[in-house]
């Protein structure tokens, strides 16, 4: 069921600029989501086990983001706007109610640039759109002056294994259809990546699964790729941590006991284990000619 609610605030703004994702701002079209990853770090006791059944619509989003984003550029605030950073801006809902598509004409009117992270084909919809707001946006201080582009888009994908997608992110389209989505986003002319955030210890980080999604990437036409580690939050039944260890159980037993050893009680892989992914990450980068990083 759909829930609708009016929020004061919708433009959230970052202690510092994002290192990754370049965005100093963060809005959220809806709370809760339709792709139901078992990963996600907004998994908890406000939504149980199945982000699907408590998606609540923002429904005045567009006119509080007008006055804020007036205001901002009034006093040349400008900096990259993250489209749906805790929740998939483009989840399956969007198609009907299409605050979204608002959202981003109300970026559009005020030149802010957009980073977009999505699973879904969508986003397709809004080709004119983000190619005007890349245009047009102003890009905020701190940039190199050669930096021209308005509008980020960058596909999640944590394996490219159909089956385990499947499991891990129920309501998602297949990995195949997002691979064929950013190369309609390429060919639109915007700049375009793989979002390879989080990678699966022992499951879709390993060499051979590295180079595959890396040499999928180059094939779609990528423009970069930014691959990450897995992360688990809590330690509640229906937290991130929990359901992706029932994940494991289900489907992985074997592998139980690996990501204990790693996890430990921490909700990070630890630091050796990032760098060596690091490593591995940019030596295949440089071998299949394609950057790591938006700059």
């Amino acid at each position: 069921m759909i829930a609708f609610k009016e929020v004061k605030s919708v433009l959230n703004k970052h202690k510092k600029r994002d290192s990754w994702f370049l965005d100093d701002y963060s809005i959220n079209p809806y709370e809760g989501c339709g792709f139901n990853c078992y990963y996600c770090y907004i998994r908890g006791s406000k939504y149980g086990e199945n982000l699907a059944q408590k998606i609540s619509v923002k429904q005045n989003a567009a006119e509080i983001l007008d006055r804020q984003l007036a205001n901002r550029a009034k006093k040349n605030q400008f900096g990259f706007i993250a489209v749906g950073s805790a929740t998939d801006a483009y989840m399956q809902v969007e198609e009907q109610m299409q605050q979204t598509r608002r959202l981003l004409t109300v970026i559009l009117k005020h030149r802010f640039p957009v980073f977009i992270s999505t699973k879904s084909t969508l986003i397709k919809r809004d080709f004119d759109l983000l190619k005007e707001i890349d245009r047009t946006a102003v890009i905020p201080a701190g940039f190199p002056a050669s930096f021209t582009r308005g509008a980020i888009v960058t596909f999640s994908l944590s394996t490219l294994d159909e089956t385990i997608a499947g499991q891990i992110e129920p309501g998602a389209p297949p990995p195949a259809e997002r691979l064929k989505t950013l190369h309609a986003c390429k060919q639109q002319g915007l700049l375009t990546g793989v979002n390879a955030i989080p990678l699966l210890p022992f499951i879709s980080d390993t060499d051979e699964e590295l180079e595959r999604m890396i040499a999928a990437a180059k094939e779609h036409e990528a423009d970069f790729i930014l691959a990450g580690g897995l992360t688990l939050f809590g330690n509640g039944p229906a937290d991130s941590k929990a359901l992706y260890y029932r994940f494991l159980q289900r489907h992985y037993p074997e592998l139980a006991g690996k990501y204990e050893n790693l996890f430990g009680a921490n909700d990070y892989q630890p630091w050796h284990s990032q760098q060596e992914l690091k490593k591995k990450v940019s030596h295949l980068c440089q071998q299949y000619q394609l950057k790591n990083s938006i700059l």
